[in-house]
C-alpha cells in the first residue's frame, strides 16, 4: 500500500478575519512545517515538539519572512487524522494564509481535496462513516436545534445505536444459520414468541430512525416556505413580522407584491425560507399575471406553506380553491387582521391545514402561536435532540431497506414460512445496516460521502 501523502489546506473559512489556520496532516507534516515555521527560541525544533504544545515563530516564504504566529502540533495517533498534524496559526487575510499554503507545497506537501482530513479520519478509524457524515451538518447547520442533533451524531449516538442493533441481528443470525446448515448438531430452535419479539423491538428502533428523518432534516437544514394567500391579506406584512425589518413594501392597495420576495428567518430555532408571493387572483395585468404564476409554483415546491386570508372579510372563492390546494400539504392556516371585526368562516379550510392560527400580523399579535403550530406541523415539537438521528439520504435509503428486511422477516415467521426464509430476511437487515453505520462501506460510497465536503475539513 502506498505511503499516504502528507496534506495542506486551509481549515478557516477563506476571506478576511482576525487568525487563519493552515492545517497540514500526515507523515511529513513535521519536516514541511519545519521548511516554513522557525520558533522565536531558537533552541526549539520542530521535528522534536511534542503532541499538545504549541510554538510562537514566524513563517518564511520564499526566503523571506511572511508573517509571525503560533504551530500547535498534534503526534499520531492522536490528533484529528490519526496522522501527524501540524496546524499552523497566521494573520488572516487571503494573501498571507494563500502564501503560506504554496510555501508548503513548495516543501513537500500536497493540496488536500474535499473532505479529505475527515476521510482520513474515518480511514484511519478516528471516526466512524455516520460520524464523518456529521462534520458537515454541525458546520451547517441553520439553527440552534439543528447544531445539537448534528452534534449528538458527531458524537457516535447513531453509530452507537445501530451498533447494538446489528449485535442483536448478528447473534439471531448464527443461531438461525447454525439451526438451518446443521440439523444433525441438535441446536435448540427458537422459539416464535422469542424471535418476534427481538425482530419487532429492532424494527421498531429502526422505524423510528426513518421517521424522524424528515423533522431532523428540518432542523438542520430549513425548510422553504411560501407565504400565499390573495392580495391585501397581510402576506408581506407576516414577511416584514417574521424578518424583524421593512423586508417587503406593505401598501393598501391590492397587487403590490409583483414577484417573488425571499428571505431566511428564524421561527423557534428552526430556519424558514420565506418566498413571499404575489396574490392569487386572476388578472389582465401581464406582470402580475407572471408573479402569480411564479407565486403558484412556490406553492407547489414549498415544504411548508403559510396560508394567510383576510379575517375582516367573508371567504373568497380563492380561498376555499387554496385550502384544497393545502389539503395533503405540511400547511397553517393563518387568519389573519384578528384585532378587526371577524367575518371570515373558517369552516373553508376544513381537511385542507395540519393547523389554524388567528393573529394580526400588522400588530404582531399570535407570533408565539404561530410559532408552536409550525414546530407541530413540522414534527420538530416532540423531536428529542439527544435522540441518535439519520443525517443524510444514504444513510436514511440504508434504514429503510433495514425496515423492510425486518418487516419481512417478521412476515415470513407469521406465515409459517419457516426459520430459513426468516434467516435470508435478517441477513438482508444486516447487510442494510452495515451499510448505513460504513462497515461495509464501498469505495464508491466514501467517495461520494466525503466528495460533499468542503476543502479544509
Amino acid at each position: 500500500m502506498a505511503q499516504p501523502s502528507t496534506i495542506v489546506a486551509q481549515a478557516t473559512p477563506p476571506g478576511a478575519g482576525g487568525i487563519a489556520v493552515v492545517r497540514l496532516s500526515g507523515p511529513g507534516a513535521y519536516s514541511v512545517a519545519a521548511r516554513v515555521f522557525f520558533p522565536q527560541d531558537p533552541a526549539k525544533k520542530v521535528e522534536n515538539a511534542r503532541g499538545y504544545t504549541a510554538l510562537f515563530g514566524h513563517f518564511q516564504a520564499r526566503g523571506r519572512t511572511l508573517d509571525e504566529g503560533v504551530a500547535l502540533f498534534f503526534r499520531a495517533p492522536r490528533s484529528y487524522t490519526g496522522e501527524d498534524v501540524v496546524e499552523l496559526s497566521c494573520h488572516g487575510g487571503q494573501v498571507i494564509a494563500q502564501t503560506l499554503i504554496e510555501a508548503c507545497i513548495a516543501a513537500g506537501a500536497a493540496p488536500a481535496g474535499p473532505g479529505e482530513y475527515t476521510k482520513r479520519a474515518f480511514l484511519n478509524g478516528r471516526i466512524s462513516l455516520t460520524q464523518a457524515e456529521a462534520v458537515m451538518d454541525v458546520i451547517s447547520a441553520a439553527g440552534r436545534q439543528g447544531a445539537a442533533l448534528a452534534e449528538h451524531a458527531l458524537g457516535g449516538a447513531l453509530a452507537k445505536q445501530i451498533g447494538g442493533y446489528r449485535e442483536t441481528l448478528l447473534a439471531l443470525a448464527g443461531h438461525l444459520a447454525a439451526w438451518v446448515d446443521f440439523p444433525e448438531e441438535d441446536v435448540p430452535a427458537l422459539e416464535p414468541a422469542a424471535l418476534q419479539k427481538t425482530l419487532g423491538e429492532v424494527l421498531a428502533g429502526v422505524s423510528a430512525l426513518v421517521e424522524s428523518y424528515g423533522a431532523g432534516a428540518v432542523l438542520r437544514q430549513g425548510v422553504d416556505t411560501a407565504i400565499v394567500g390573495s392580495p391585501n391579506v397581510g402576506k408581506s406584512t407576516l414577511l416584514n413580522l417574521l424578518a424583524g425589518f421593512d423586508r417587503a413594501i406593505v401598501t393598501p392597495v391590492a397587487g403590490t407584491t409583483r414577484d417573488v420576495v425571499e428571505q431566511a428567518v428564524m421561527l423557534g430555532g428552526v430556519r424558514l425560507n420565506l418566498f413571499d408571493t404575489a396574490g392569487l387572483r386572476e388578472t389582465g395585468d401581464l406582470v402580475e399575471a407572471e408573479g402569480i404564476r411564479r407565486s403558484r409554483e412556490k406553492l407547489a415546491q414549498a415544504g411548508l406553506v403559510l396560508a394567510v386570508f383576510d379575517g375582516s372579510s367573508p371567504a373568497l372563492p380563492a380561498d376555499r380553491e387554496l385550502a384544497r390546494a393545502c389539503a395533503g400539504r405540511r400547511a397553517v392556516a393563518l387568519i389573519n387582521k384578528n384585532d378587526l371585526p371577524q367575518r371570515f368562516d373558517e369552516a373553508v379550510l376544513q381537511g385542507g391545514f395540519s393547523a389554524v392560527v388567528r393573529m394580526a400580523a400588522g400588530r404582531g399579535g399570535g407570533l408565539a402561536q404561530l410559532e408552536a403550530a409550525v414546530a407541530r406541523v413540522l414534527g420538530v415539537a416532540e423531536l428529542d435532540l439527544a435522540a441518535p438521528c439519520l443525517v443524510s439520504q444514504r444513510q436514511l435509503a440504508a434504514a429503510v431497506e433495514a425496515r423492510a428486511a425486518l418487516a419481512d422477516a417478521l412476515e415470513a415467521l407469521a406465515g409459517g414460512f419457516g426459520l430459513d426464509a426468516v434467516s435470508v430476511c435478517v441477513d438482508d437487515a444486516l447487510a442494510a445496516l452495515c451499510r448505513l453505520s460504513g462497515e461495509d462501506a464501498a469505495a464508491s460510497v466514501v467517495e461520494e460521502v466525503f466528495s460533499k465536503f468542503c476543502v479544509g475539513k
